[in-house]
């Protein structure tokens, strides 16, 4: 999962940089390991800047800004899926033949390695990474290259996305950028990955129309661009340097219409507007569901017996009220999260990831005393943060932790562009709701249900009424190869070491840690048979560790 812009101005003198770099922060919360940005300026020459952290550490500068010229240009934010973390990793990509290509990509694809095999096999272009939005991008400058044109048209680009959609199966939203030419927008046919586009006159002295894509809308609502068009499943958009129309068409018939229902739950801000589905009011419809399935579960005396509802700050908080006010019970943002705490240091031990919740979040121990609570959160992916935060809800003194979640049970791995855990890392896989319960300490566990998330995002009339909700179900909108989930927890293994690694080498480095703890976590590597010269190959940063374990952004968390 990760944010995506685009913008092209009217003005050929105006600095498209500015409206990304202020847009990109605005999607932070998309990703937060690394921030890239390439503008084109007129000749077709291309400037880049790009590396791990936040918008903030990497464009640190005035200067950095001037340095990125040019009327047109592309911003990328990776929260990372599949590959590693390194600097090699970070977006947009850029490919010189045919015509200088940028690159930016949103999702996850499922056919990653017979890519790459195309590539270097047939397409004969060499891919220096692991990533998969590196082979989509060669993937379409090899059909690019396949017309041996001088220059190319609008139909060239649209037949070259064609070869794209042919050859690539997951989730993918993707902007792209052709040296003097314009800028480029498609998605996927199954629309798991959103894309957005809006449009904003221009203060140039001819007037004229800007555009940007984003990932979600509330970039281009701050950013003053309106009209919002929805990308459509299968659907590309170019538009050209020289204020012309967007020129849209529909590549390839769209599959099936199913964003990914994770965006709504806890991924997306809620005032942003996805698919035409506004995500506060799919999770006002959270809460008011969830409510029922509360009273349902634990009956009505049990519910009678609630003192406070409190949200997990703060993608829940907006489920929470709605559910607090159905069941009549008050409200209480009991917990205070810290704001200005950046990444947290992974430890490869248990007892640093606990320590990592506390730096978070506090308990404000006289709304807990000698009260029955009921905690609402997003979801419950492994359950570390969930057992957590119900250790110091006891702590405070509660009488009685109560634990809902707005997601059903999570016993599938996400595909298309999350990188929860492994399987078998998930706490609710092969365990019932009481066996969660027991092993997170709390007296019950709500789920909500999965008919139910399903209406309540579906309900709000939008021409979406299907969800890709296999993380949930097991059944998935794409088909996906037999061996595939072998492979990526495979993958995601390594990566979780490689991470641990990192984690315990730069707490070394901070003084947090000993060299005992790298040496445990390089004896696990060696007994799994991977790379063991970690200091000698580590591109070290703190902000690698996105996705090892809990998660927790600036929009909420995944626990």
């Amino acid at each position: 999962m990760c944010g995506i812009l685009a913008v092209i101005l009217a003005d050929p003198n105006a600095s498209a940089v500015q409206d990304i770099n202020n847009g990109l922060p605005i999607l932070q919360h998309r990703g937060q390991d690394a921030c890239g940005i390439a503008t084109c300026a007129q000749g077709g020459k291309i400037y880049t800047r790009k590396g791990n952290g936040l918008c903030s550490e990497v464009i640190r500068t005035q200067q950095h800004l001037m340095d990125l010229p040019g009327n047109m240009g592309i911003g990328h934010l990776r929260y990372p899926t599949a590959g590693s973390s390194g600097n090699a990793e970070a977006q947009p990509f850029y490919v010189n033949s045919p015509y200088g290509i940028c690159f930016a990509h949103n999702g996850n694809l499922i056919n990653a390695e017979d890519l790459r095999s195309y590539l270097d096999h047939e397409a004969h272009r060499h891919i220096n990474t692991d990533s998969d939005s590196e082979s989509l991008l060669n993937v379409f400058a090899s059909a690019l290259q396949e017309t041996g044109k001088f220059r190319v048209n609008q139909d060239d680009l649209f037949l070259a996305l064609k070869d794209v959609y042919k050859r690539a199966q997951g989730g993918y939203a993707c902007v792209a950028m052709l040296a003097g030419y314009g800028i480029i927008g498609f998605r996927d046919p199954y629309g798991i990955r959103p894309l957005v586009l809006g449009r904003r006159k221009s203060n140039g002295p001819n007037g004229g129309m800007d555009f940007m894509f984003s990932s979600e809308s509330v970039a281009l609502d701050q950013l003053e661009y309106v009209d919002h068009h929805t990308i459509k499943p299968g659907e590309a958009v170019i538009i050209t340097k020289g204020g012309g129309e967007p020129i849209h068409r529909q590549v390839v018939p769209a599959l099936n219409w199913a964003p990914d229902i994770f965006e709504y739950v806890y991924f997306a801000r809620p005032d942003s507007v996805m698919d035409g589905i506004s995500v506060y009011r799919s999770r006002q419809n959270m809460g008011l569901a969830l409510a029922d399935t509360v009273l349902k579960q634990l009956g009505g005396e049990v519910v009678k017996s609630i003192d406070l509802v409190i949200p997990i700050p703060s993608t829940s908080e907006v489920s929470a009220l709605s559910l607090a006010q159905k069941l009549g019970i008050s409200y209480c943002q009991a917990f205070v999260k810290n704001r200005y705490v950046g990444r947290t240091f992974i430890m490869p031990g248990q007892k640093e990831r606990q320590k990592s919740v506390r730096r978070k979040l506090n308990a404000m121990k006289e709304e807990f005393k000698d009260r029955n609570v009921l905690l609402v959160d997003d979801s419950i992916v492994r359950g570390t943060t969930s057992r957590e935060i119900v250790n110091m809800a006891r702590e405070a003194q509660a009488k009685k932790v109560f634990f809902a979640s707005c997601a059903p049970p999570i016993r599938n791995a996400h595909i298309y562009g999350i990188d929860l855990a492994d399987t078998k890392e998930l706490v609710a896989y092969n365990r019932t709701e009481e066996e969660v319960a027991q092993h997170i300490g709390a007296d019950a566990v709500i789920y909500q249900k999965l008919e139910d998330l399903v209406q309540s995002c579906g309900a709000l009339g939008s021409e979406v009424k299907n969800f890709e909700v296999g993380v949930f179900s097991g059944e998935y909108v794409t088909p996906v190869q037999p061996d595939y989930f072998q492979r990526l927890e495979s993958i995601r293994g390594q990566n979780s070491l490689k991470k641990r690694q990192e984690a315990a080498i730069t707490a070394v480095a901070a003084g947090i840690a000993s060299d005992g703890d790298v040496e445990h976590v390089l004896n696990r590597v060696r007994a799994n048979g991977t790379e063991t010269k970690v200091k000698e190959t580590m591109d070290v940063s703190i902000h690698n560790f996105g996705d090892y374990v809990d998660v927790s952004r600036e929009a909420g968390g995944v626990n």
